[in-house]
């Protein structure tokens, strides 16, 4: 069967080629265009519609070096659908390393938006309508907030069997089975029939070189489970997927300096001590045990903690059923 060329924004992408299309957004007070850049690879044979996303949240810069890389590796001759690759949807909080938009709104709590909303909501719909929906499948790159890194991690909405299958085929350290979030990017799209990923990992304002490796070769993987491309990295013979659909962020119950025990992807046992908060010259310890079993998929990279303060987040290891929660961003964390 003959492939198309594949229109968008009044543009039109032959097969086997790739084209970068700006999609208006808005003027700037210096009359500037803002647009919002479309990485279109349009291959040769005939294959789904698949996006990638980054920087939803302004300053989760990881994103966009890992569509970059990911790149790298996808030729529009031998590819097999299309590629709607789109590395900073929030341009307006990435020049300003802010998560949110000039009008203070949480992109991704602005969806599906409106054409006559405010200005999240005009830039949610002009992402939604025409790269979105258009797609079958897609991945959304998040990383944890500022001063708190996530382990890489696969974050996929309950009851579906082939978000499952998706997700597993991109064999992250962790599959988070999680509630959606009201007017998020997930939850519009899956209420349009779009399946999306969504991967946690690093942190705001910084690159991750573990947890950008860890997310190109797992969309390559995911890709050629699709059937887009025909290579990709295996996994090594010892890593394993842990799954889970509970967590809970561990809180410092002192003020204080905090001396960490455990990292980012260490398993613990419940009663176990994870860090230590004393005095500046040591006074006065006060452990912080794990609650749960569980492994650490989220952690503070400040020292200097209050009471009450998230340190750990633990996603919980305990076979029993549990139904998946609602798991807030970090940033959302206080």
């Amino acid at each position: 069967m003959a492939v198309k060329g594949f229109e968008i924004g009044g543009v039109t992408v032959q097969p086997g080629r790739s084209k970068r299309v700006d999609l208006a957004v808005s003027v700037l007070a210096n009359s500037s265009q803002m647009s919002l850049p479309v990485h279109v690879i349009h291959g040769g044979k005939p294959g789904p519609v698949f996006f990638m996303a980054a920087a939803v949240h302004g300053d989760e810069i990881q994103g966009v070096e890992i569509i970059r890389r990911t790149l790298i590796g996808i030729s529009a001759h031998t590819l097999a659908g299309t590629v709607l690759a789109v590395p900073i949807v929030n341009s307006f909080g990435f020049l300003n390393h802010s998560r949110y938009m000039p009008d203070r709104r949480d992109l991704n709590r602005s969806f599906p938006g409106s054409d006559k909303g405010s200005l999240a909501s005009l830039l949610a719909d002009l992402f939604l309508t025409q790269v979105v929906v258009r797609s079958q499948f897609g991945i959304d790159f998040h990383t944890a907030a500022l001063h708190r890194t996530n382990l890489p991690q696969i974050r996929i909405a309950p009851g579906d069997s082939e978000l499952m299958k998706l997700a597993e085929a991109f064999a992250p350290p962790v599959i988070l089975t999680a509630k959606l979030r009201d007017g998020s990017l997930r939850q519009t799209a899956g209420e349009r029939g779009v399946k999306v990923l969504l991967y946690e990992g690093g942190e705001a304002l910084r690159f991750d070189e573990g947890a950008i490796d860890a997310a190109v070769k797992g969309t390559w993987r995911l890709l050629r489970h699709l059937g887009m491309i025909v290579e990709a990295p295996e996994l090594p013979p010892h890593a394993q997927t842990v799954h889970t659909s509970s967590s809970s962020w561990l809180r410092a119950p002192e003020g204080g300096i905090l001396h960490t025990i455990r990292r980012s992807g260490d398993k613990v046992r419940e009663g176990e001590e994870v860090a230590t908060i004393t005095g500046p010259l040591g006074e006065n310890p006060a452990p912080v045990m794990a609650d749960d079993d569980g492994i650490i998929i989220g952690r503070t990279h400040l020292p200097i903690v209050n009471r009450g303060d998230a340190l750990f987040h633990i996603a919980k290891l305990k076979t029993k059923a549990k139904t998946a929660q609602t798991v807030p961003d970090e940033d959302e964390i206080i």
